[in-house]
C-alpha cells in the first residue's frame, strides 16, 4: 500500500509538471481583446482569438476568464447541492435508511469544501474578473497570464478534492475524505478509508491526502487571483477613476483580496504540516508535539476571515445592484466603504470564538467575545444603509431586486443568530449543534447565494446579449426564499432542541426524539423546495443563454430614467450591442448616452455630464472626495430627504 501511495504521489506530481510545461509552451498567451478601452501604443499587437475549444483553453481575456470561473462555480454548486440533497434525504428518518454512515460523512466533508472553496470563492472571482476592469476603465487585469493560470489550477484542485469518490469503487482502502471540512486532529491525522483511526486496515486514507492537496491548490489559485486584483485596482485604473469615485464592488474586492493574501498562505502552511503528520511521522498536531488545539488556532485564524472573504464581495454586489432598482444612490456610501474596511481588520481578531468549548483561558474568551460582538457593528451599518436606500427610493421589483431584498432579510437572521454564538455562555450550550449549521447557512446560502443570483440576473443581459424569462426568475426567487427559510430555521430549532450536527443517525435513546424527527422532516421538505427552485433557475439559465430574446437596448433595466445607469452598459453599447435594422449603431455623442437636449435630472451627482469623462463614475460613487461643491450637494440632498 505504501508503494501505491508513492506511485500515486509521483503521478500527481508528473501531471502538475505536465500542465505547467504545456502552459509554458503557449507563447501566444497575450491579451487578445480588451475590456473597454483602447490598447496603449506600446503594447504588442494581438492576434485574433482562436476558435472553438482552443479559445477557452488559451484565453487571457478577463471577460472569458470570468465566464470560465462562472461556469466552474455553477458546476461546483450543482455537485455540492446534490450532495446535500442526499444527506437531507438520509436524515428524513432516524437510522441508516439510504446511505451508510461512512458515505454520509464523506458527503458532509466534501459538501462543505465544495461550497466554500469551489463555489464561493470562484463565483466571486467570476464577477470580479469580468467587471472590475470595466468598472475602473482598465484594458485588462494587471497580469493576464497569471489570471488564466489561477483559474486553471481550480479544475485540477477539484479533481483532487473529489478524487476519493472516483477511486472509491475501484481502489482498495481509498475513499473520500471523512474528516469534516474543518479536518480536526487526531481524526484527520490518522483517518482510514473507513473514516476513523479504528478502521480495520489501519492504513491512512489517500483520498484525504488528495483532498488536502486539492484544497491547498485552490488556496494558491485564490492567492494568485487576489494579488492580481490588488495590482489591477491600484495600477490599472483609468485617469478619471480615483479612490474618491471607486465603485463599491471594487472596494469590497480590494478588501477581500487583502484578506486572502494574509489568510490563505496560513491555511496552506497548516495543510502541509497536517500532510506531514499523516505521511512522514511529524508531530505538529500530535498530543506529544504541538497538540490538536494548535490546528484549531491555525485553521480558524484562516477560517473566520474566510467567512468575510466570502461575504464581503456579495455585500458589494448588493450595494451595487440594489440602488439601481431603488432609483437612488446608495445611502451613506462613505460609511459602507468604511464598514467594509473595518470588517476586514476586525475579522482577524475573532477566530477563537469557534474554540470556546476547547478549554481556553476565560480571560482570552472574554477578549474574543468582545471583538466578535464588535464586528456585528459594521455589518449592521451596511444593513441600515441598504434599508434606508430602499426606504427613500422608488422600488422596481425585478428579479435582481427581489434577490437583494431576500439577501437583506436572510442576512439579518444569520447575523442575529451569530451574535448569540459570540457570547460565551450561549456558545457553550449551542456549540456543535444544528443551530450553528442553521446560522452559517443563512449566511452562505441565504445571503451569499442570493447575492450570486442578484448579480447573475442583473448582468445576464450584458454578458450573454440575451434576456431571460423574468417570470421564471421570480418563481426561482420565491421557491429559493421559502425553501431557504424552511430548511435553515428548522435547523436553528433543532439546535435549540439539542441535536448535534454531523450525525448521520439520530436514532438515540435520549433527547426529544419525536421533535428531532419532525424538524428533520420539515428541513428536508424545505431542502426539496430549494432544490426545485434551482432546477427552475438552471432551465431558465440554459434556455435563455441560447434562445432568449436578443437585447437591442443598452439600458435593458431603464436605469436612465432615474440616472442610475453605470459605465459597464456603455461598454455593452460600444462592444456587444447588435446593430439596428438599418445597419448602424445607436447614436453615441461624445462618450455620453445623453442627448444634448435631454432633460437634466434633479440629482446632480447622478446626472452624467456631457463630456467624455461623464461615463467614468458610477451613480453611487460618493464622496470620499473633499470637494466643497460635492459636500454642499450632499448636504442639500440630505436636507431634502429629511
Amino acid at each position: 500500500m505504501v508503494a501505491g501511495q508513492v506511485v500515486l504521489t509521483v503521478l500527481m506530481g508528473l501531471f502538475l509538471v505536465g500542465v505547467a510545461a504545456w502552459l509554458g509552451r503557449q507563447s501566444d498567451w497575450r491579451p487578445s481583446t480588451v475590456g473597454g478601452g483602447a490598447v496603449e501604443e506600446d503594447r504588442r499587437e494581438t492576434a485574433e482569438k482562436p476558435g472553438g475549444l482552443m479559445r477557452w483553453l488559451t484565453t487571457v481575456d478577463h471577460k472569458d476568464i470570468g465566464i470560465l470561473y462562472g461556469l466552474f462555480s455553477v458546476t461546483a454548486f450543482v455537485v455540492g447541492g446534490l450532495m446535500v440533497v442526499v444527506m437531507r434525504l438520509e436524515l428524513l428518518q432516524p437510522g441508516e435508511t439510504i446511505i451508510a454512515a461512512a458515505t454520509y460523512n464523506a458527503l458532509l466533508t466534501n459538501h462543505g469544501i465544495t461550497m466554500l472553496f469551489l463555489f464561493g470563492t470562484p463565483f466571486i472571482a467570476a464577477f470580479a474578473n469580468y467587471f472590475i476592469p470595466l468598472f475602473i476603465g482598465a484594458n485588462d487585469m494587471a497580469f493576464p497570464r497569471i489570471n488564466a493560470i489561477a483559474f486553471w489550477l481550480l479544475p485540477v484542485s477539484a479533481v483532487l478534492i473529489w478524487g476519493g469518490f472516483f477511486l472509491w469503487p475501484i481502489v482498495e482502502n481509498v475513499a473520500p475524505a471523512q474528516t469534516s471540512w474543518t479536518m480536526y486532529p487526531p481524526l484527520s491525522t490518522s483517518s482510514t478509508a473507513q473514516g476513523t483511526p479504528a478502521g480495520p486496515t489501519g492504513v491512512v486514507n489517500p483520498g484525504a491526502d488528495m483532498m488536502m492537496l486539492g484544497l491547498h491548490l485552490s488556496g494558491i489559485s485564490a492567492t494568485m487571483g487576489a494579488i492580481n486584483f490588488i495590482a489591477t485596482i491600484f495600477t490599472e485604473r483609468g485617469e478619471d477613476v480615483g479612490w474618491h469615485n471607486l465603485d463599491i464592488f471594487s472596494w469590497t474586492i480590494l478588501t477581500q483580496s487583502a484578506l486572502i493574501v494574509f489568510a490563505f498562505p496560513l491555511l496552506g502552511s497548516a495543510l502541509l504540516m497536517l500532510l506531514s503528520d499523516r505521511n512522514f511521522g511529524t508531530l505538529f498536531f500530535a498530543p506529544e508535539g504541538g497538540g490538536p488545539i494548535l490546528w484549531q488556532h491555525l485553521f480558524w485564524f484562516f477560517g473566520h476571515p474566510e467567512v468575510y472573504i466570502l461575504v464581503l464581495p456579495p455585500m458589494g454586489i448588493i450595494s451595487y445592484v440594489l440602488p439601481r432598482f431603488a432609483g437612488r444612490k446608495l445611502f451613506g456610501f462613505k460609511f459602507v466603504v468604511y464598514s467594509t474596511l473595518a470588517i476586514g481588520v476586525l475579522s482577524f481578531g475573532v477566530w477563537a470564538h469557534h474554540m470556546f468549548a476547547s478549554g481556553m483561558d476565560p480571560r482570552m474568551e472574554g477578549a474574543f467575545m468582545a471583538v466578535s460582538l464588535a464586528i456585528a457593528i459594521p455589518s449592521a451599518v451596511k444593513v441600515f444603509n441598504w434599508i434606508t436606500t430602499i426606504w427613500s427610493g422608488s422600488i422596481t421589483l425585478t428579479a435582481p431586486m427581489l434577490f437583494c431584498i431576500g439577501f437583506i432579510s436572510n442576512f439579518i437572521i444569520g447575523g442575529v443568530t451569530g451574535v448569540f454564538l459570540a457570547a460565551v455562555p450561549v456558545n457553550l450550550i449551542l456549540h456543535e449543534t444544528h443551530y450553528v449549521v442553521g446560522h452559517f447557512h443563512y449566511i452562505v446560502m441565504g445571503a451569499i447565494g442570493f447575492a450570486f443570483f442578484a448579480g447573475f440576473y442583473y448582468w445576464f443581459p450584458l454578458v450573454t446579449g440575451r434576456m431571460y424569462q423574468q417570470r421564471l426568475a421570480k418563481w426561482h426567487f420565491w421557491l429559493s426564499m421559502v425553501g431557504t427559510n424552511v430548511v435553515f430555521f428548522a435547523l436553528v430549532l433543532l439546535g435549540y432542541a439539542g441535536m448535534p450536527r454531523k450525525y448521520a443517525n439520530y436514532d438515540v435513546p435520549v433527547g426529544p426524539q419525536e421533535l428531532f424527527i419532525n424538524l428533520n422532516q420539515i428541513a428536508t421538505l424545505g431542502a426539496l423546495v430549494l432544490f426545485v427552485g434551482q432546477l427552475v433557475w438552471a432551465y431558465n439559465f440554459i434556455s435563455s443563454a441560447f434562445e432568449g430574446p436578443i437585447v437591442d437596448d443598452d439600458d435593458p433595466w431603464d436605469l436612465d430614467e432615474t440616472g442610475m445607469k453605470t459605465r459597464e452598459w456603455d461598454w455593452f453599447r460600444e462592444n456587444r450591442m447588435p446593430m439596428s435594422g438599418g445597419g448602424h449603431a445607436i447614436a453615441y455623442d461624445g462618450g455620453t448616452e445623453q442627448d444634448a437636449d435631454a432633460e437634466v435630472t434633479s440629482d446632480a451627482d447622478a446626472q452624467a455630464p456631457a463630456d467624455a469623462d461623464a461615463t467614468t463614475a458610477s451613480p453611487d460613487e460618493d464622496p470620499l472626495s473633499t470637494d466643497a461643491d460635492a459636500e454642499a450637494r450632499e448636504a442639500d440632498r440630505d436636507a431634502d430627504e429629511n
